[in-house]
């Protein structure tokens, strides 16, 4: 393909761009991203897993398990438990299920999905491979590059739900794509910004729940508001490290998608990996923790995945390894926070 007929296609696409969207997940985050999604579009398709949720889901107006207090317009919806007929009917497919499912979910995928653009909102890395959501896209499924985008910032789905004023990035390595979609999912209550700092964000969409599981074993154990600065200081800090090591780049990590969004997760109450590690450093048992929980802190999954990547860059992460010792190598929690602690300045 010439370049002129490359940028003839890119046109065409970017002018179709989003087409028809399709939420590709159940959960809270992505019913909220599906209330945004509506806010400017006609309709969606929408992919879960279960039909008796998807029956509930249409009897009662709103999702039967998360944020119930969201109402739809069902007859705006193409709901359907078969991920290959949403596919089909759809131009661009948002990821949101929690990472450690992802491939179950697309061992079920039989049509081609290269020719989609592909949104990632899963805020993991996918276990066993230990590689980002949009490198496994593109490894596995053939997707360019150019063709996927990951969503994340400050935003947590109980405060979209509420439309409380909320920032989301928009990243993509041809960032025209990345404003096309943006312009679609701002609203009064949603604000948008676009990058083209794909792996730099998702790695940190990562890291912000294994501190954010850092800072609530700190708050489980009764270290106060002064040690919780400290900690997410240096936690900002040992991010930046590993960010310029694995993808380095020219990003300014106090943007609101890297700080914000870590700032947010370890402070709030919404915050399921805060939850977690509150319970941890409470004294619950891992198992025991997300037996109570009912739901995914995928932190967990995260500190393990980023442990083994960073065995080939052996970047310093002294809170990253602390929260591994904690999780895996069951230590306990009052003995590793307290030699982190003398690590801190």
């Amino acid at each position: 393909m010439t370049n002129s007929q490359l940028s003839t296609f890119n046109f065409q696409l970017n002018m179709k761009l989003p087409g028809k969207i399709a939420i590709m997940g159940g959960g809270s985050w992505a019913t909220a991203i599906a209330k945004m999604c509506l806010a400017q579009e006609d309709s969606i398709n929408w992919y879960m897993r279960r039909d008796d949720r998807i029956a509930d889901f249409k009897r009662l107006g709103h999702n039967p398990a998360y944020l119930t207090g969201v109402k739809f317009d069902t007859k705006r919806i193409t709901f359907s438990s078969n991920i290959n007929d949403v596919v089909k009917e759809s131009d661009t497919l948002i990821f949101v299920t929690p990472s450690p499912y992802l491939k179950a979910h697309l061992k079920k995928l039989k049509t081609k999905i290269k020719d989609k653009f592909i949104i990632t909102a899963i805020k993991g890395i996918v276990p066993d491979d230990n590689v980002i959501v949009s490198e496994y896209f593109t490894k596995e499924y053939g997707v360019p590059p150019e063709n996927i985008a990951v969503l994340a910032g400050p935003c947590h789905a109980e405060e979209v739900a509420l439309e409380r004023l909320s920032y989301l990035t928009i990243a993509c390595p041809d960032k025209d794509k990345a404003r096309i979609f943006a312009r679609r999912l701002g609203s009064s209550f949603i604000k948008t910004s676009v990058s083209d700092d794909v792996a730099g964000i998702e790695y940190s969409s990562v890291l912000k729940n294994v501190y954010a599981i850092a800072a609530g074993i700190c708050s489980g154990l009764k270290y106060g508001d002064n040690f919780q600065a400290v900690l997410i200081s240096n936690a900002i800090q040992e991010m930046n490290r590993f960010l310029n090591t694995v993808h380095p780049l020219n990003r300014n990590v106090d943007d609101s998608v890297y700080l914000g969004d870590l700032l947010v997760t370890g402070y709030s109450n919404f915050s399921r990996n805060r939850t977690f590690g509150s319970m941890i450093g409470k004294g619950y048992s891992v198992k025991s923790a997300q037996i109570e929980m009912e739901m995914i802190a995928e932190g967990y999954y995260g500190t393990k995945c980023i442990k083994e990547i960073n065995k080939h860059h052996h970047v310093n992460m002294p809170i990253l390894d602390a929260v591994y010792n904690i999780l895996y190598e069951r230590i306990s929690p009052m003995i590793e926070i307290k030699l982190l602690t003398d690590s801190f300045r």
